[in-house]
Protein backbone atom coordinates (compact mmCIF):
# COMPACT_ATOMS: atom_id res chain seq x y z
CA UNK A 1 0.00 0.00 0.00
CA UNK A 2 1.16 3.46 -0.43
CA UNK A 3 0.40 5.97 1.16
CA UNK A 4 1.26 8.88 -1.23
CA UNK A 5 -0.62 12.64 -0.52
CA UNK A 6 -0.72 14.52 -3.69
CA UNK A 7 -0.43 18.03 -3.13
CA UNK A 8 -2.15 20.89 -5.16
CA UNK A 9 -0.55 22.04 -8.25
CA UNK A 10 -0.19 25.83 -7.61
CA UNK A 11 1.38 26.85 -10.79
CA UNK A 12 -1.05 28.82 -12.15
CA UNK A 13 -2.24 30.70 -9.25
CA UNK A 14 1.61 32.18 -8.33
CA UNK A 15 1.57 33.50 -12.30
CA UNK A 16 -1.47 34.99 -12.32
CA UNK A 17 -0.54 36.73 -8.68
CA UNK A 18 2.54 37.76 -10.12
CA UNK A 19 0.77 39.33 -13.55
CA UNK A 20 -1.58 41.36 -11.18
CA UNK A 21 1.03 42.08 -9.47
CA UNK A 22 2.93 43.63 -12.23
CA UNK A 23 0.32 45.50 -13.31
CA UNK A 24 -0.73 47.02 -10.11
CA UNK A 25 2.90 48.51 -9.55
CA UNK A 26 2.97 49.38 -13.46
CA UNK A 27 -0.36 51.19 -12.47
CA UNK A 28 1.05 52.73 -9.24
CA UNK A 29 4.15 54.32 -11.02
CA UNK A 30 2.07 55.47 -14.07
CA UNK A 31 -0.51 57.68 -11.71
CA UNK A 32 2.53 58.70 -9.70
CA UNK A 33 4.33 60.11 -12.78
CA UNK A 34 1.25 61.88 -14.05
CA UNK A 35 1.50 64.39 -10.98
CA UNK A 36 4.94 64.77 -11.27
CA UNK A 37 4.43 66.41 -14.67
CA UNK A 38 0.84 68.25 -13.62
CA UNK A 39 2.91 71.34 -12.40
CA UNK A 40 5.40 71.46 -15.33
CA UNK A 41 2.25 71.54 -17.71
CA UNK A 42 0.64 74.16 -16.20
CA UNK A 43 3.94 76.62 -16.17
CA UNK A 44 4.36 75.96 -19.77
CA UNK A 45 0.43 76.94 -20.36
CA UNK A 46 0.90 80.34 -18.30
CA UNK A 47 4.54 81.02 -20.32
CA UNK A 48 5.19 79.20 -23.81
CA UNK A 49 8.77 80.26 -23.10
CA UNK A 50 9.11 77.33 -20.28
CA UNK A 51 9.09 74.77 -23.03
CA UNK A 52 11.67 73.30 -24.24
CA UNK A 53 9.69 72.81 -27.71
CA UNK A 54 9.73 76.25 -29.24
CA UNK A 55 7.65 76.90 -31.69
Amino acid sequence: MSSEVKEKDNFWFIVVGIVVAAIAVMIMVKSSEHGKFESTAKAIAEDAANSAYHK
